[in-house]
């Protein structure tokens, strides 16, 4: 698995707008420039129908693929297009509310100020890891909130996902704890269908508006994507940023003085390293032309986030920088684009901007307790994620 990610990047970023790239044995397109992303995005003849990938129909691809589970995840708004997709993600924008987001405000200060404690006293007499305290839990906490999810679950999912996620767990063992996930989840349906509460998974199960009520496989769907995008993205959104601002000690202090708000520290994290490096897989319908480049009918398409933030074209020839104070608005888009866009990204960004001010106004003097150079990422395809984030509280 590839450890030099500024490498892969920088390597995606500069050839052709759409480069071949093979995964794990298996040939696809990627899209690594902005302009072309953005159009590739919502052009209706590129699909998520799992059918339409031409090494699926015939047999050259199957379930052994070991990132099969990312596409052929189940029914939900993540794996349909169209009206199907509208009908999916209208109830899920009405379970996601911004009320619901501004009513667990409160929950998320509380879980950060707990966990913040729990760094403070496991870090009093050395080396902590960020990660494994503060950031994967946090996120952890949240959704299952959302979600309705006992809390002595949480340590289950997270095991869960992490195995699911990474490329050393053995196919068979993947697809039997995807099968494990799918059990959890219909019998959490199944619980609140009889005895719904204020959360989002009573909120699709009850969702009235746009058409027929979701089914139980297409609820299961939902949740097990969400938490999947929503927990990963969050833990490499809140780490990303406090590396990149321990790797620029002036721009955190522009930050700390109060000149440059913590919104903008989210969205340049957003864009010069994004949480998800590809995301995976779209199909060509019919021919799609693109620069000198065809995607021919039933070819897999990639979108390659990581270098897309980082396109000179767009962002300027500074663009693999990590600079705060830049002149113009962060236009990235690291949670999509067109209708398929990340319904969690509000989440996110609610979670980073409690998170991150909350993490250094605690401890200020935070530092690596390791080179920056030796952090090793997770042998992970799509996300953008740390084996772990050693620290010292206090410089």
């Amino acid at each position: 698995m590839v450890q030099d990610l500024d490498g892969e990047t920088e390597k995606l970023r500069t050839s052709v707008p759409l480069a071949q790239l093979e995964l794990l044995g298996v040939p696809a397109w990627t899209v690594t420039r902005h302009a072309e992303a953005r159009r590739l995005l919502v052009d209706p003849r590129l699909v998520k129908d799992l059918d339409a990938w031409g090494l699926w129909r015939s047999g050259e691809v199957t379930h052994a693929w070991p990132l099969i589970g990312m596409i052929d995840a189940g029914r939900s708004m993540f794996t349909v297009d169209g009206e199907e997709h509208r009908r999916l993600r209208t109830k899920t924008s009405q379970a996601l509310t911004p009320r619901r987001l501004e009513a667990i405000r409160p929950d998320i200060e509380k879980f950060t100020d707990e966990l913040l404690d729990a760094l403070a006293e496991q870090g009093r007499d050395g080396v902590v890891d960020l990660k494994a305290v503060f950031a994967q839990p946090l996120p952890m906490k949240v959704v299952g909130l959302l979600m309705g999810v006992d809390e002595a679950l949480h340590p289950m999912l997270t095991r869960q996902y992490k195995a699911f996620f990474s490329m050393l767990t053995p196919q068979e063992d993947r697809l039997a704890l995807l099968a494990e996930l799918d059990v959890f989840y219909a019998e959490l349906v199944r619980e609140k269908t009889a005895h719904p509460t204020d959360d989002l998974t009573s909120g699709l199960i009850l969702a009235e508006e746009g058409g027929e009520p979701l089914t139980e496989e297409e609820v299961v769907g939902n949740l097990k994507a969400m938490v999947a995008a929503g927990h990963e993205t969050t833990i490499g959104l809140i780490l990303n940023a406090v590396r990149a601002l321990l790797a620029h000690p002036d721009q955190l202090r522009l930050v700390l003085d109060g000149e440059i708000p913590w919104e903008t520290v989210i969205e340049e994290t957003l864009r010069w390293d994004t949480p998800t490096t590809h995301l995976l897989m779209r199909f060509a319908t019919e021919d799609i032309q693109v620069g000198d480049q065809v995607i021919a009918e039933g070819e897999g398409v990639v979108i390659s986030y990581r270098a897309i933030g980082r396109d000179t074209a767009h962002h300027g020839d500074d663009a693999g920088a990590f600079d705060i104070t830049r002149p113009t608005p962060i236009r990235h888009m690291t949670f999509g684009h067109g209708p398929h866009i990340c319904p969690g990204a509000a989440l996110s960004r609610v979670e980073a901007g409690i998170a991150l001010p909350a993490l250094f106004g605690r401890f200020p003097r935070l530092k690596l307790a390791i080179e920056d150079d030796e952090i090793r990422k997770l042998p992970v395809m799509t996300q953008n994620d740390m084996e772990a984030f050693p620290v010292l509280l206090h410089g």
